[in-house]
């Protein structure tokens, strides 16, 4: 699982690692594939069909490891790009927490027709379902290898569907698949984002409102700041009782609710008391008030990790969990596969290696490259995450929660273009009442205008009523600097290549499912 990051060069002018640690990466990740190989292949021995087990088993590790690499992202790299942790520590608790939700909630039953896209009583033939599965896991782990290479963030669960879609297609004919759920998958695209990045977005905008705008910003937090972070508290917990234990306990979203009402209590009166301890000391800025949603959002990349292991574990272990079944128990089409204990640690250890290995490329694309985010702007990405899955789960909508996540990052990156442009206009309107010929000072003020942020840009204008200021610009430049600014908030060359790589991921993992299906066959078949 190469990336092209030797080729890269990071803000401290180093590569992200060198030859020898790119060969030490490589080193590692063929030795789980061999770990994986070799008790396999103990575990098969005197079984029919031992080969199909061992390159199910070897393809699943495959997978797991590209989500790690590339899905995992979703869930620290806010936190990464805006301060709160470091990036060696967030691969580490992602690590751990991954892993233990996909050990502890993972569920020991997984369904091996991902959201029913093929019809699995077509499936007759055992080695044509075993070749099936097969496909449609390599298909996905080579589609996400080639986005981390690219830097794109896409949907393991999109991979996986696409790949089953392909190889059922080229198993079983058109016929096979179920195009209405297809249709839905498609609706995804949109309605992920675009719930993600409004929510996003809305929560952005109120913490800013009651937050930092006030003049006293000590006081507005010590008020607001307890309720938001208790919204938080309550909408994690209800997404960890509906989506990260399902496995474990099932619970209706009332119930969920109620309990994630009375963590947000909890939540709510230490965060009052702890503030109101802090605020005797914290000085009026934003940088202090910004620090006050650390732990909330070290806390949150946790239980979304957690979260992320128990529900997309079964990407890399269903397939290979169905393969096992097949061969052991023998049958075609099964549309449940029980999941032994070695199937479990092949995904839960995969999506760890996968993670400390190659994750760092995503997590950094994440929290850094797409738009400049702090603590405040990643603690509502977050939120927005939790939010938008209950929402969704509550109106029977199918999201994607990387979608969700980078959705959220844009949404956070395109209100704040919006509202400094919005102060840019403002600016210009004003400066457009005024002639004159003292360029000297025009040119210091739009100093001052270019290395401005937002609040900054407020009190520029304000000086600019007061002062008078003359700033012959024409319409040419006015819109020249609104583009820069435009462009400043999101990296648009990052927004079209996620964008594009999302549309693309189920039509390329799908083409791939049914070349590789058509390859197994034609090896296999004497």
């Amino acid at each position: 699982m190469q990336t092209p990051s030797d080729n890269l060069i990071l803000d401290d002018g180093q590569p992200p690692f060198s030859a020898s640690q790119f060969t030490i990466r490589g080193a590692i990740a063929l030795g789980f594939l061999v770990i994986v190989w070799y008790y396999t292949h103990n575990l098969g021995v005197g079984q029919t069909g031992s080969t199909f087990l061992i390159l199910a088993a070897l393809a699943g590790a495959y997978m797991a490891m590209n989500i790690g690499a590339n899905d995992v992202a979703n869930n620290v790299g806010p936190a990464v790009g805006s301060g709160a942790i470091s990036l060696a520590a967030a691969v580490c608790l992602a690590a751990i927490f991954e892993a233990a939700g996909a050990l502890i909630a993972g569920g020991d039953v997984v369904s091996t027709i991902q959201k029913g896209i093929i019809d699995p009583s077509s499936l007759t033939n055992t080695q044509v379902f075993i070749w099936l599965m097969m496909a449609a896991l390599l298909s996905a782990a080579l589609w996400l290898n080639v986005a981390t290479w690219m830097g794109a963030p896409v949907s393991t669960t999109h991979s996986i569907v696409g790949g089953v879609l392909g190889a059922g297609i080229a198993a079983g004919g058109w016929d096979v698949a179920d195009w209405s759920a297809m249709g839905a998958i498609a609706a995804s695209w949109v309605i992920s984002p675009v719930m993600g990045g409004v929510i996003a977005a809305f929560f952005l905008y109120l913490i800013k409102h009651y937050v930092m705008y006030p003049e006293n910003m000590v006081a507005a937090a010590r008020k607001a700041v307890p309720w938001i972070i208790a919204l938080m508290v309550w909408s994690f917990v209800t997404y960890l009782m509906l989506k990260g234990v399902t496995k474990l306990v099932k619970l209706s979203f009332v119930s969920a609710s109620l309990i994630g009402l009375a963590a947000a209590a909890v939540a709510y009166l230490m965060t009052r008391t702890g503030i109101a301890r802090r605020s005797a000391s914290m000085a009026n800025t934003r940088e202090a008030v910004n620090d006050l949603f650390t732990w909330p959002l070290i806390f949150s990349a946790a239980l979304l990790s957690f979260a992320h292991g128990a529900n997309d574990v079964a990407n890399a272990v269903g397939p290979l969990a169905a393969v096992n079944a097949a061969i052991m128990e023998g049958g075609a089409g099964i549309t449940e596969a029980r999941i032994p204990l070695w199937v479990m640690l092949v995904g839960a250890v995969g999506l760890s290696i996968g993670l400390v290995l190659y994750g760092p490329r995503l997590i950094r694309t994440v929290g850094s490259e797409i738009t400049e985010l702090d603590k405040s702007r990643a603690f509502c990405i977050a939120m927005s995450a939790a939010i938008t899955v209950i929402i969704a789960s509550q109106m029977g909508l199918p999201v994607s929660s990387t979608h969700i996540a980078l959705g959220g990052v844009f949404g956070v990156g395109f209100l704040r273009e919006y509202l400094k442009t919005s102060y840019a206009s403002q600016l210009h309107m004003i400066i457009d009442n005024h002639r004159g010929e003292d360029r000297a000072r025009i040119q210091a003020f739009l100093d001052d205008f270019k290395g401005s942020d937002l609040e900054d840009m407020k009190s520029l204008l304000l000086e600019a009523k007061m002062k008078k200021s003359e700033v012959p610009l024409t319409k040419a430049e006015r819109k020249r600097l609104k583009k820069i600014y435009k462009h400043e908030m999101v990296k648009r060359h990052q927004f079209f290549k996620i964008a594009a790589a999302w549309i693309i991921t189920v039509p390329v993992s799908a083409g791939l499912g049914a070349l590789l299906f058509f390859t197994l066959r034609g090896i296999f078949i004497q």
